[in-house]
């Protein structure tokens, strides 16, 4: 049909009838709340790059996820700021980790929300890799063992999901055997199954306090290259094919494309994570007065919802849920 007998504008005239013809809706169903973990009582430690956001000792941390219940936000993922660090990342697997003691908080405050516990040694290493270091590389296979150990251990706590956001060759199916042996068959993994190597990690980095150091400053190796995006749906269908429960695209705005093509071509259960680096420039520009950030936010989510994402992880998952109570 054409113009003048069909008129697009038709649908845009009025608030109701843009509500009738909107094909994406935003829920507060669709969000999962990033929060850090760190040793202690009563500590609230503010993350300067990421206004807001805070490292919460497990007591502080369990009264934020009743918050974040009480708002409807259906699940968190959680990662944690050890004490002390080693090579090995051993915080990560011991069942006196400090997420693993953050988890056993919550759940004993009986919070009705999802626990997803994130899987990965760079937060706990003393060189902010997320393997083990041989020969001056993270070696893959080593790597996997205490991976497996750390998701095991976290099953144990009570986490309800766990996601390896490492990118080690072949972590989900190690991951789904300890899971298995542990008597943890009914645990989903939610994969970080196409993780981009992104320049937007680095407030994340001053949050869990995890800057890689040593042989190398970045994460090149074993992440992904950001122009490829052929290998991102290959890493995808891999992990589906070790057991992934739930597939996820690391970051969300750069990835758009990733997202949709995931959505299309495995019709699976799809995440999408709006990373540090789009929450500080959001962030920033909002407070200079140069952007409007709840247009901006919720246009965002909008989008990566549009492109095929089921969930969503992001920083401002308590503020959406209060913005979509006043819509």
């Amino acid at each position: 049909m054409k113009f003048p007998e069909y008129r697009m504008r038709r649908l845009r005239r009025n608030r109701n009838l843009r509500r009738l013809a909107r094909e994406t809706a935003l829920s507060v169903d669709d969000l999962i709340m990033p929060l850090f973990a760190r040793h202690g009582r009563g500590a609230r430690v503010e993350i300067p790059s990421m206004p807001g956001q805070y490292q919460l000792s497990p007591d502080i941390l369990a009264e934020k996820v009743a918050s974040l219940a009480k708002a409807g936000i259906p699940a968190v993922i959680l990662f944690g700021v050890p004490a002390k660090k080693d090579q090995m990342g051993s915080e990560a697997y011991s069942d006196e980790g400090v997420v693993q003691r953050a988890i056993r908080a919550i759940k004993e405050a009986k919070i009705d929300i999802l626990l997803i516990a994130d899987v990965c040694l760079c937060e706990y290493t003393d060189h902010g890799h997320c393997g083990i270091i041989v020969n001056g590389e993270v070696d893959n296979d080593e790597t996997l063992k205490r991976l497996a150990r750390s998701a095991a251990s976290l099953a144990k706590a009570g986490a309800d999901i766990i996601a390896p956001s490492d990118m080690m060759d072949g972590r989900v199916r190690a991951i789904r055997s300890a899971l298995d042996e542990g008597g943890f068959k009914e645990t989903p993994i939610m994969s970080y199954a196409a993780k981009f190597a992104s320049a937007f990690y680095g407030p994340f980095r001053e949050a869990a306090e995890s800057s890689p150091r040593m042989f190398s400053e970045d994460r090149t190796s074993y992440q992904m290259d950001p122009a490829n995006g052929d290998e991102a749906i290959r890493e995808i269908r891999l992990d589906i094919e070790e057991g992934a429960d739930i597939v996820m695209v690391k970051p969300a705005l750069p990835c758009l494309d990733i997202i949709r093509r995931a959505k299309d071509e495995f019709h699976f259960p799809l995440a999408a994570y709006c990373v540090s680096g789009e929450y500080a420039m959001i962030k920033a520009a909002a407070k200079n007065g140069w952007l409007d950030e709840k247009k901006c936010v919720m246009e965002m989510m909008t989008a990566i919802k549009r492109a095929g994402a089921d969930m969503i992880v992001t920083y401002w998952a308590e503020e959406i849920a209060a913005w979509l109570k006043q819509a």
